[in-house]
């Protein structure tokens, strides 16, 4: 594995370039505001200018990519939802008629939908990349959710599309999913990488009602029981109670953060993927956005463990990348705050005495 992809895509990631901050910071307080006022923008704008290691600010040019995969957790019930939403979930965003089609074009953001793991032939869906690992994972209540060789593969399929992306222009990248069980999933990779207790990071997920919480919590603490993943070792953590579309929201953000570019997470399901890059290497820290916070209740614990604050909080719990989708409008407008606004020294306005 010395010499796999995921491998030599850790060794590139660096810290962001703070040498261009004294100069960000200082353009940013010549604008005609007092400085500070714009908040949560003056930050994100200086993030981006990190990230692009420049003072000189340009208009993302933005990507979303949507994973999706069936998970064989579904076998106990853990959802609202019967796992062939799934497939046909990725059929209605493939013919541009899910949230995430209506929110990335009013972001100016394009949205692909990869197949890495749904339980069904979408080989001829027209606007679907497929990049299949496996028909969806195993149950892990009852065994490993995959092999550990195919939660690499699946992670490379990530960082490959980071790469291609980078290729083609693109300068912020948003992830997100589709899975039904993939609250489950993300549930049990968070309560096994955090200190925290199952009952706070279970959440209703699709929409199921009490007695669904609590027997997600109960195939939760099984699965854990019985596969005994390893916290300090993210991929065995990841392929025993993972998803694949988890870890290929994990091989986005190692592959942008490789690469020099910023990537927007999306909610709960994200944020997971988001915890198992920051254990595979914590740098990639300096390129994530977190997007908003979601209205599954592990997500605030997760967020509050991981001392994130994230950019919104509108109650969402869609996932596919709409929150993502929803920042990066944010992130341009700090981006053209910072470009478009007239300074105290150019516009001739007395600054603050």
């Amino acid at each position: 594995m010395n010499d796999s992809i995921l491998q030599q895509t850790l060794h590139r990631i660096r810290p962001t370039d703070k040498t261009v901050s004294d100069a960000v910071t200082a353009h940013l307080n010549d604008l005609t505001k007092p400085p500070g006022s714009l908040g949560r923008l003056e930050s994100l704008a200086t993030q981006y200018a990190l990230i692009t290691g420049a003072p000189e600010l340009s208009l993302p040019r933005k990507r979303i990519y949507t994973f999706a995969a069936d998970h064989g957790v579904t076998e106990e019930n853990v959802s609202a939802y019967p796992k062939e939403v799934t497939g046909q979930m990725v059929l209605n965003m493939a013919s541009g008629g899910a949230a995430i089609n209506v929110l990335g074009r009013h972001a100016g953001a394009e949205v692909f939908v990869v197949d890495i793991g749904v339980d069904g032939d979408l080989t001829d869906a027209d606007n679907v990349i497929t990049r299949k690992i496996r028909k969806g994972t195993a149950n892990m209540a009852t065994g490993p959710a995959m092999r550990k060789s195919e939660a690499v593969k699946a992670v490379e399929v990530g960082i490959q599309l980071a790469t291609e992306a980078v290729q083609d222009g693109v300068t912020l990248i948003g992830i997100g999913e589709m899975g039904i069980g993939n609250s489950t999933a993300a549930a049990a990779i968070i309560h096994t990488l955090l200190p925290c207790s199952v009952n706070d990071i279970v959440g209703r997920g699709t929409g199921v009602d009490d007695d669904g919480m609590k027997r997600k919590a109960q195939v939760i603490v099984k699965a854990v029981s019985n596969n005994r993943p390893d916290a300090d070792d993210a991929m065995d953590v990841l392929s025993k109670v993972g998803g694949l579309e988890i870890a290929g929201m994990t091989g986005v953000i190692l592959g942008t953060a490789a690469a020099g570019v910023g990537v927007v997470v999306d909610g709960f399901i994200a944020t997971s993927a988001a915890l198992v890059a920051l254990r595979l290497c914590e740098d990639v820290h300096d390129y994530l956005f977190f997007s908003h916070c979601s209205a599954e209740q592990g997500h605030g614990v997760c967020l509050e463990q991981l001392n994130i604050h994230p950019i919104l909080d509108l109650g969402l719990r869609l996932g596919e990348g709409t929150g993502a989708a929803l920042a990066m409008n944010l992130i341009d407008a700090a981006v053209k705050i910072y470009n478009e606004m007239a300074t105290f020294s150019g516009a001739g306005v007395s600054g603050k005495q």
